[in-house]
């Protein structure tokens, strides 16, 4: 009994600790089981230098070269085995080769986790597969790696990678088998240990180590959704000099870094609440409060590390925050807002309604939209099912997504009877994020939903043109495609919003915060919109002051710090009936607004031509008599009034042949107009 216990002790050691074998071949017979354990124990205190012991990492784990050459003694004299192949698979050698195997093949052939190289093994460390007929199969199917992180042996590479995938998007990274001196599952080490911190606009977050999969972390964390963030806080900023203080709510905290942008920049003349239904967030969100030195009220803090609890802040909070666990829907419900954003992993149309209940008047709601599957045309029937609008996929993609969200947000607005003012829209490449100001009565409501139209778009050209109101209208496009081509060219997408998709004061006012907060990132962005509201080009946009001092929307005068300057309150009261006989003047002339839509300008190039560079394109359609801008939707798109025929024959004009001289090309241009 005593020999199998030994035999049974010294069979689990092998499977569990991967013991190398022997490395002199003239001590290959082994006595007994005892002596054979014996020798492998002194083996595993000679080879534990390079890395950590036998029972916690396999000896195919290393992290240098030298640490897997040292396994063997390649100074010594006469034949040696490899320590990662059985005897079949590679005989004994001298120390040059030995050498020259362990850098081609085991260092080689790899998986890396962590700075730990997971070398390739060939022992028999795993039970091989039965073949049909019964035997154990051999050779090649030995070939295998053995995990770092939790010491299973995988065979490919590839599901190795996955494998170890799995590990990272679990948070578990560390060596966590039995025997592991580091494993620690039950409660995560101080966030300066665990976590990774992040700094962004002078804020620091705690982000989990799978805090980029939103399906496997509650705490999701996006950087490329930056922008977004930044254009948030521009909006919120602007708002705040209007009136104060601000109930602002981040109805999707997560990591609550947006709300605790507000809180540390706008200080007192805002304050936030920001709401998860996750126990993971609401935990993460309080101790970023701490990191950042603002209080967080709303319930008792849980914190995560052992001193954690008794340290006070040593100086006084720079803000304090609202922090509750509670859904969405409810929290909206319940208390009214002056600012709402909206930011929920895919649609927002569920939220929307509780959005429009409680927000006060003249208040602004932030809608981000992340379901670029369903806005961009990928999947028409979730469109349909969530926007209730039918599209297709056209060149104008993005601008027809941002309609259809604010389509969508008028209709919901208009069940509360109120109305929008579209302060800003912008379809990125990851989001679709839309800035509303709420305007309450229904006659407001009335005139947003005025402005909800089917479009028709011809998908042969990709002309378009949005319907007049009125039951009796002509649903074709001003174009000849559908009387030179057999059957109908020409679809109806919607109902899509019809009205301007930009605020050119408020818009002004987003760029002086973006300056005064420094957010250089945001600048050109914002920028491209000033232009693209007003149909503009970057060279004409005049810095500073515009010519109305104060913010015109829906007719309503948004006085400004600006028109606060004078101390006379006549020339204040003057001032202010000046701007509304202006607001009266513009607000009847349609022509202001900018176009709709926009051409892509390699989407109409003429095939053997070359088309002039963007920018002359854009001073040619000037000269033309046409408003032009440039999108941020597209960077060859250019959005102007002039029709597609229109469009086309100025491209026309000023294309050369391929091959010929550019020069001479705009001469007898020149010569063709004088001639004319």
């Amino acid at each position: 009994m005593a020999e199998l216990k030994e035999a049974d002790a010294s069979q689990q050691h092998q499977e569990d600790g991967g013991i190398k074998r022997d490395e002199d071949t003239g001590e290959e017979d082994s006595a007994g089981a005892a002596p054979a354990a014996e020798r492998s124990d002194a083996a595993a205190d000679s080879d534990s230098k390079p890395s950590t012991t036998t029972s916690d990492r396999h000896i195919s784990i290393q992290t240098k070269l030298e640490g897997l050459e040292t396994l063997v003694d390649l100074n010594g004299a006469g034949r040696k085995s490899c320590p990662l192949c059985p005897e079949e698979k590679f005989k004994a050698c001298y120390s040059h080769k030995l050498r020259r195997h362990l850098q081609n093949l085991h260092w080689k052939v790899y998986v890396e986790f962590k700075g730990s190289r997971m070398c390739i093994c060939h022992l028999a460390c795993r039970n091989p597969k039965p073949s049909l007929s019964g035997d154990q199969v051999s050779g090649r199917h030995m070939a295998h790696f053995h995990c770092v992180v939790c010491s299973v042996t995988i065979a490919r590479k590839t599901d190795m990678v996955s494998h170890l995938k799995r590990h990272f998007n679990k948070g578990e990274t560390e060596a966590s088998y039995p025997g592991g001196s580091d494993a620690q599952t039950e409660e995560p080490t101080p966030s300066g240990q665990a976590y990774e911190i992040l700094k962004e606009l002078g804020t620091n977050v705690q982000l989990l180590p799978n805090h980029s999969t939103p399906l496997k972390s509650d705490t999701y964390f996006n950087r490329k959704m930056k922008p977004n963030r930044q254009l948030v806080f521009c909006s919120l900023a602007v708002l705040a000099e209007e009136r104060n203080p601000l109930e602002c709510l981040d109805a999707f905290g997560a990591t609550g870094i947006m709300g605790l942008q507000w809180a540390k920049h706008l200080r007192s003349t805002v304050r936030v609440t920001i709401t998860d239904i996750s126990d993971t967030c609401v935990k993460m969100i309080r101790e970023n409060c701490e990191l950042n030195n603002i209080r967080a009220d709303g319930g008792s803090r849980g914190p995560r590390g052992p001193d954690r609890a008794s340290c006070e802040p040593e100086t006084a909070p720079v803000a304090t925050v609202e922090v509750a666990k509670m859904d969405a829907n409810v929290m909206m419900h319940l208390r009214p807002f002056d600012y709402i954003h909206l930011d929920p992993f895919g649609t927002a149309v569920n939220y929307l309604d509780a959005a429009f209940r409680n927000v006060r008047n003249l208040g602004i709601i932030s809608v981000t939209s992340t379901d670029t599957g369903s806005l961009y045309a990928k999947s028409p029937n979730v469109t349909l099912r969530h926007y209730g609008c039918h599209i297709v996929r056209t060149e104008y993609y993005k601008e027809l997504a941002a309609r259809m969200v604010v389509a969508t947000v008028a209709r919901a607005a208009a069940r509360c009877n109120k109305g929008i003012e579209v302060l800003l829209a912008v379809a990125l490449e990851h989001f679709v994020l839309v800035v509303v100001r709420v305007l309450r009565g229904p006659t407001q409501a009335d005139e947003s939903a005025k402005k909800l139209r089917k479009l028709v778009h011809c998908q042969w050209c990709e002309e378009r043109m949005f319907l007049k109101l009125g039951n009796m209208v002509d649903d074709t496009v001003p174009c000849h495609c559908h009387g030179s081509l057999p059957g109908k060219t020409a679809v109806q997408l919607g109902p899509l919003w019809a009205g301007p998709l930009f605020n050119t004061g408020f818009l002004r006012r987003m760029l002086s915060a973006a300056v005064q907060h420094s957010m250089d990132d945001v600048q050109p962005l914002v920028k491209t919109l000033i232009c693209e509201s007003e149909c503009t080009t970057l060279k004409s946009l005049v810095h500073g002051s515009s010519a109305l001092s104060n913010q015109v929307e829906c007719g309503v005068v948004i006085k400004t710090l600006q028109s606060g300057e004078d101390g006379d309150q006549a020339g204040k009261r003057k001032s202010v009936e000046d701007c509304g006989n202006v607001v009266k003047k513009l607000k009847p002339d349609a022509s202001l607004d900018h176009p709709p839509f926009y051409y892509s300008i390699h989407r109409h190039s003429i095939r053997s031509m070359n088309m002039p560079k963007l920018n002359k394109f854009l001073q040619y359609l000037t000269e033309a008599g046409f408003r032009v801008s440039r999108t941020h939707f597209d960077p060859t798109g250019v959005r102007t009034d002039a029709t597609l025929q229109q469009f086309k024959s100025v491209l026309t004009k000023y294309s050369v042949p391929t091959g010929t001289n550019a020069a001479g090309a705009g001469q007898s241009a020149t010569s063709n107009e004088k001639a004319v």
